[in-house]
């Protein structure tokens, strides 16, 4: 049943210079990220995505999509987007580098809600009509799983480390816990009335679940998967996002036609904002300063500055606008980096970008063998013999940039590869 919100070996001299080409290409690819973020918004009346470049916040591209899109995702790489179509019973695929649609993959039954795993391999999808979330490989797009949730699940999101899924049950006032090794239901949290957007606080230690019918949001321990707070909001919230430093979360009321601002910290209510009219889907950027807000009935997105909560302007955009999910890409893909590439050979990392922890995984045990990690420069920054066939690796003292690894045995190179370190 619809909600409301439905209408809701050359010389030396020659290599250097090579590298450093390179070095200078990736820099500036660096400093482009912020000026190549977009947002895709779904606009459900005219089965349209419109894409915002967040640096002007002016359109750059329209794109059609399948039968009343209301939710979307993006890969935390920033190269591909997924919109879930309500109609269909299906999920388009964008390539953010080209803003065109390469893929359409089946879902189940009235698809409301679509999170991508932290690494990028999966999709899960709410399917509101058929009470399941179905799994998705995002390589072969072929069905990995289809787990039965609650009755009228919608808003869903993944923790940073891809253990959990949150499922937000509508029609049953309570949040399915999905376990993603064994894409089973491991736990049931009543949260009250309605719930329907959700969100992960950054460092995973929270779930935050918009509670519609009795304007308020509920807190989420996720240790001990417990609800552990309630915070009253305006009338009937529908999205919710939080910020990169977990310091705020971000609240779109519907029938207030306000945005509530949350010390995440404290999870008390700072502040009421009011923006366009029924707003519903919301995000943030990458960096925090900017919040996007997409207001039904306005066929506009609001965009709040964040260094004083105000609203810094308005953009028109499609037929009745909801978004629901998170809808801003994060970063520019790192393909077209005109340096040395190399084959994977059965080596997965994970995530690319990465911040902190990488994950290096072999389809085969690497034990004993030896993984390198070298800058854009040549320069060693990372050694050590691999332990098996997952190896978590500590990153967080690397610098920004692209940096390439090799893992060696004893019968020569078993992987190679790049990865890019943003924080």
């Amino acid at each position: 049943m619809k909600k409301k919100y439905n209408s809701l070996k050359h010389s030396t001299f020659v290599i250097v210079s090579s590298k450093m080409l390179c070095l200078i290409l990736v820099l500036m690819l660096l400093f482009m990220n912020g000026l190549a973020q977009t947002a895709y918004i779904t606009n459900q009346n005219d089965n349209t995505v419109s894409v915002i470049q967040v640096s002007t916040n002016h359109i750059i591209a329209t794109i059609h999509v399948g039968g009343f899109p209301q939710a979307v995702s993006v890969s935390s790489d920033g190269g591909k987007v997924y919109v879930g179509n309500y109609n269909d019973a299906t999920v388009s695929v964008i390539n953010t580098a080209t803003n065109t649609v390469t893929a359409t993959l089946p879902t189940g039954i009235n698809p409301q809600g679509v999170c991508v795993s932290p690494d990028g391999s999966k999709i899960y999808v709410t399917n509101s009509g058929e009470s399941s979330v179905k799994v998705i490989n995002t390589i072969t797009h072929a069905g990995i799983a289809t787990v039965q949730v609650g009755p009228g699940p919608v808003g869903i999101a993944v923790t940073p480390d891809g253990s959990k899924v949150y499922v937000a049950n509508y029609n049953y006032n309570d949040v399915s816990v999905i376990n993603t090794s064994t894409n089973t239901v491991s736990s049931t949290i009543t949260v009250g009335s309605g719930p329907l957007g959700i969100c992960v606080s950054p460092d995973g230690a929270k779930v935050y679940v918009t509670i519609n019918s009795i304007d308020s949001v509920s807190i989420i321990n996720v240790s001990n998967d417990s609800v552990i707070g309630k915070i009253g909001v305006g009338a009937s919230p529908v999205g919710i996002t939080v910020s990169p430093d977990g310091n705020r979360v971000y609240v779109a009321n519907q029938y207030s036609n306000s945005l509530s601002i949350i010390n995440g910290v404290a999870d008390t209510v700072l502040s009421t904002l009011g923006v366009g009219n029924l707003p519903a889907g919301i995000s943030i950027t990458p960096d925090g300063g900017k919040v996007y807000v997409a207001n039904d009935q306005d066929n506009t997105v609001s965009i709040i500055n964040t260094a004083v909560d105000t609203v810094s302007t308005t953009v028109s955009v499609g037929a009745h606008p909801i978004a629901m999910g998170n809808f801003i890409s994060t970063y520019t893909s790192t393909a077209s980096i005109p340096c040395s590439r190399f084959e994977s050979d059965g080596i997965t990392i994970y995530p690319n970008p990465a911040t902190s922890i990488l994950t290096f995984h072999s389809q085969l045990s690497t034990l004993n063998s030896q993984l390198l990690i070298t800058d854009i420069m040549g320069n060693e920054v990372y050694k050590e013999t691999t332990n098996g066939i997952d190896n978590n690796i500590d990153i967080s003292n690397l610098s920004n940039g692209v940096y390439f690894y090799q893992i060696n045995s004893e019968k020569g190179i078993v992987g190679k590869g790049k990865f890019v370190v943003i924080k």
